[in-house]
């Protein structure tokens, strides 16, 4: 595996650098692709190829209602390598005018995915017969059912003839963008964003789904799920806190110059500041901190202040520095993101690292600091803009308690 993905990061390097070749060019408009997640499934996704203003190339990813615009898409000889926004993630392999075929790659996992991808405007999946039902509607899910870590889930649908979006929620976060259809009495849902791959295969009935969960095609879970229009999961702020004994949240870790930071710096003293425990290849974390960049770009004040810690994957601490200075340049971060931890993203290590928690249960999770230094609230997950009504509903209840944290002691 690790073979092949050096072999595959060579080529990348290789087509950077060739020169004198004749270029080539794609199909501007609709491409349909595909990625491989097991012998017998593929994850199908669609995407416009645009002609840019200075002659390259656009792709505009399409999840439902999500847009995500590639603008690293290097094309040399007949070799492609597209770098996905934010995200480590990239596509390398060959094209033809109307042909991708290679491979979806992220090193530092060393995970390779099977990608190919056509010209044209196709369904993003085919539908062979009229839906038995109509899944719209909220469901009671649980995932991993049979094994010793199963997880509860909510799936939020609305179902327009046979096509279907929303997503399920989970205590950790939501499986943002999903589209599909019901085709007969089988469910098909996906996404792909640059880092998530998800796919969803389900049979339905009117008041239960039994399916198949695919990330990328490294893993497969289990679900089932029934009609539940009351069904509610565990509020956001109950499920992680500090641990007894412990009265303050506080760490030290250094920014991306070296240079170490901790809540007991000048700077947060009588501030109300927010601390943010995410990763910069984690989809639900930069909903996150799209959401924060925004809220401090429109309602600048003096005494707030919000901090990242970023527990990263990368394998070296130039590769998790580059990824973080990628994600503050390309989002517009102007907070400070620490470096928490690199080599792995394993919450068991990162509680290690703040040992006051009860347990990091999500990347990402925020806790609310007031003027006084006191912890006032632990926010596990986030519901991000593929949730709708939930979505709003954190944007006022987030509003509402830092306008409360500031006003103290005013």
């Amino acid at each position: 595996m690790k073979k092949t993905i050096f072999f595959l990061a060579a080529i990348a390097t290789v087509l950077y650098s060739c020169a004198g070749e004749d270029e080539k060019g794609l199909k501007t408009g609709s491409w349909w692709g595909k990625l491989q997640v097991s012998d017998s499934e593929q994850l199908p996704f669609t995407f416009e190829v645009i002609k840019g203003d200075d002659n390259g190339y656009l792709f505009e990813i399409r999840n439902a209602d999500e847009r995500i615009m590639v603008d690293e898409i290097v094309l040399k000889g007949d070799s492609v390598h597209i770098q996905m926004p934010v995200f480590e993630g990239y596509v390398a392999g060959t094209f033809t005018e109307d042909r991708i075929e290679g491979s979806f790659i992220k090193e530092s996992l060393d995970r390779i995915v099977p990608f190919a991808a056509t010209h044209g405007d196709r369904p993003r999946f085919e539908v062979r017969k009229a839906p038995i039902t109509n899944i719209s509607g909220v469901w009671e899910a649980i995932f991993d059912y049979d094994t010793d870590t199963p997880y509860d889930a909510k799936g939020i649908f609305v179902q327009n003839e046979e096509k279907v979006t929303g997503t399920f929620r989970t205590t950790t976060g939501d499986y943002r963008y999903l589209e599909g259809v019901v085709d007969g009495d089988s469910l098909y849902l996906s996404t792909f964003d640059g880092a998530h791959a998800f796919l969803f295969a389900a049979k339905v009935s009117d008041s239960t789904l039994n399916g198949l969960f695919y990330s990328g095609n490294h893993s497969v879970e289990k679900f089932k799920a029934i009609r539940n229009e009351a069904y509610e999961l565990p509020h956001a702020d109950s499920l992680t806190y500090l641990k007894e004994g412990y009265d303050r949240f506080d760490f030290s870790f250094p920014d991306t110059n070296g240079n170490m930071v901790s809540l007991s710096d000048e700077q947060f003293k009588n501030k109300v500041v927010l601390v943010q425990i995410m990763g910069t290849w984690c989809p639900n974390c930069l909903d996150e901190t799209r959401f924060y960049v925004d809220y401090l770009k429109n309602n600048p004040h003096e005494d707030l202040k919000v901090i990242a810690l970023a527990f990263e994957y990368a394998k070296t601490e130039e590769k998790a520095i580059k990824a973080i200075e990628r994600l503050k340049e390309r989002v517009g971060v102007t907070y400070p993101v620490l470096l928490a931890q690199y080599g792995t993203s394993s919450k068991t290590k990162a509680n290690e690292k703040l040992p006051m928690l009860n347990h990091v249960l999500s990347y990402p999770t925020t806790i609310y600091i007031d003027k006084e230094g006191k912890v006032q609230k632990i926010h596990t997950g986030f519901n991000g803009p593929a949730t709708g009504e939930k979505y709003e509903e954190f944007k006022r209840g987030f509003k509402e308690t830092v306008n409360r944290l500031l006003s103290q002691s005013e």
